[in-house]
């Protein structure tokens, strides 16, 4: 009986000192931080700004930027991508447009590895035209989308003068920078 004493209170000592131990610390990113990054590049066609890139505990990193795509006169000009190892959360701001995930992209090449989308924002990735037998969806703020790995995307539309998107990339296998525009 005093060996099942002491074994129940062993096991609960350590469930005990495992509620207290530090689980991670939180990471801000404010409205103001996401809004002058949106500033800094405003006057360009496209802007994809990693914010900061935090190691959760070791175990994966997750990134936060902002997207900002311009309207273009006449006929959209196809750029679907694809990202073999990050998943990526758009949450959209401001702005609409027809976002175009899966099938498969026309032409596809990979992305080269000195390319700052490879090193700081999305990993690996495929380039090329448009997508072929995709799911359209249209959007506009609130709205969000998961796109996981390997599934191509891109915007067959901006209705707007521009759309703006917060996105969250989540990396599993450490492939980002941690400590990136860390503060």
């Amino acid at each position: 009986m005093k060996r099942v004493f002491l074994l129940i209170f062993a096991i609960g000592a350590a469930w005990a000192q495992s509620q207290h131990e530090p689980r991670g610390q939180a990471t801000d990113v404010s409205n103001a931080e996401i809004q002058a990054t949106v500033k800094k590049t405003a006057s360009a066609a496209v802007s994809d700004q990693a914010i900061r890139v935090v190691s959760i505990n070791g175990e994966y990193n997750v990134g936060i930027g902002v997207v900002h795509r311009a309207r273009t006169e006449g006929k959209q000009t196809p750029n679907g991508i694809e990202h073999s190892q990050i998943t990526e959360i758009y949450h959209f701001i401001e702005g609409n447009g027809v976002l175009v995930t899966g099938g498969t992209i026309e032409n596809p090449r990979e992305v080269p590895d000195t390319s700052q989308v490879v090193k700081v924002l999305n990993g690996p990735s495929t380039s090329g035209g448009a997508i072929d037998n995709g799911v359209s969806r249209k959007v506009g703020p609130g709205d969000v989308v998961i796109i996981p790995p390997n599934t191509p995307h891109w915007f067959s539309e901006i209705s707007s003068p521009q759309i703006v998107y917060l996105v969250i990339r989540v990396d599993p296998h450490k492939v980002l920078p941690a400590g990136y525009g860390g503060k």
